[in-house]
């Protein structure tokens, strides 16, 4: 069912596109903003009106909102280079390859680590939407590393908490550009979604708390391996943090990063990996800690590194 919303322009969107209004009022992209008054789902004082309209304050906006669509449903298929790290009745620890995201969603036809779990005869919680059973944490499609998922509705219940909770610890290894300045410090940055409504995400005033906390472990010439530890877990967080203060990971060009410089390391995504991972077992009540090997693809890039330094 469409979803049909009147309301006027807010005193603060004066002056703003009409596209830009719409995105912001009701947390959309622009692009998808665009489309809604392309297909005629706006009228402004009862009128139809053009994207790049300015608004002013108290019109009347009438917005019909599409339902929607249904994200696939997961289905098995296995997934090349996902190996599972630990399973139990409750939990499944998988070390994740990279161009692998963690459930099924609109517009990825790619392999996901549901999809990989049910290929392997992993059967997984089935709280929360259907797509994504199991899932308590996720990474990116091009971060690797060690996942979490939950197998018992207990286990689902308990993670959920535990990540809401910030009790899990959850440590990377990122390789960024130049030398970040203190060596070892905390970035405390509010995150949103990018007012450009590209997809990015960015430090926002008025965004979700969000705090990282990063030791540098070995410098480089043009750039150093740090351990990063999340205190929050907002989506593309240590991208958006380091790129924020100017040392984006290696081969993050969505965030800034130099191609030139991975491409001669061979790094052809964001240098960024889950190397540990520890927690309260949901149902056994003892810590469990999990630490995963760097993939080649980033193991190769610090050898050459190493060897030029």
């Amino acid at each position: 069912m469409s979803d049909h919303r009147s309301m006027p322009v807010p005193d603060g969107l004066e002056g703003d596109r009409l596209d830009t209004a719409i995105a912001r009022l009701f947390g959309l992209s622009r692009t998808r903003a665009a489309e809604l008054i392309a297909e005629g789902n706006v009228l402004v004082d009862g009128a139809p009106a053009a994207k790049s309209d300015r608004v002013n304050a108290g019109a009347w906006l009438d917005i019909t909102l599409p339902p929607p669509p249904n994200p696939p449903a997961p289905r098995p298929e296995p997934v090349p280079g996902m190996r599972i790290v630990y399973e139990d009745a409750d939990i499944v620890v998988v070390d994740k390859p990279a161009g692998v995201v963690a459930h099924p969603t609109i517009g990825w036809s790619g392999p996901t680590v549901v999809d990989g779990l049910l290929a392997a005869g992993v059967a997984v919680a089935t709280s929360g939407a259907a797509e994504r059973q199991g899932i308590v944490h996720r990474l990116d499609a091009n971060t690797t590393g060690l996942m979490v998922v939950a197998k018992s509705e207990i286990a689902y219940s308990s993670l959920k908490r535990a990540f809401k909770e910030r009790t899990v610890e959850k440590v990377y290894h990122a390789l960024v550009q130049g030398h970040p300045d203190p060596l070892r410090g905390t970035i405390d940055a509010p995150i949103d979604r990018h007012p450009s409504g590209d997809g990015r995400f960015a430090v926002v005033a008025g965004g979700r708390p969000s705090v990282t906390h990063y030791t540098t472990l070995e410098a480089f010439r043009a750039a150093s391996l740090l351990e990063i530890d999340l205190e929050t877990g907002r989506t593309h967080q240590i991208r958006v943090h380091m790129s924020a203060i100017r040392h984006p990971c290696v081969g993050d060009t969505l965030y800034g990063a130099d191609p030139t410089l991975a491409e001669r390391l061979g790094v052809h995504r964001q240098w960024l990996h889950a190397i540990r991972l520890a927690f309260t077992h949901p149902t056994q009540y003892r810590r469990v800690e999990f630490t995963s090997s760097y993939p080649e693809d980033l193991a190769k890039s610090l050898e050459i590194l190493r060897a030029e330094s």
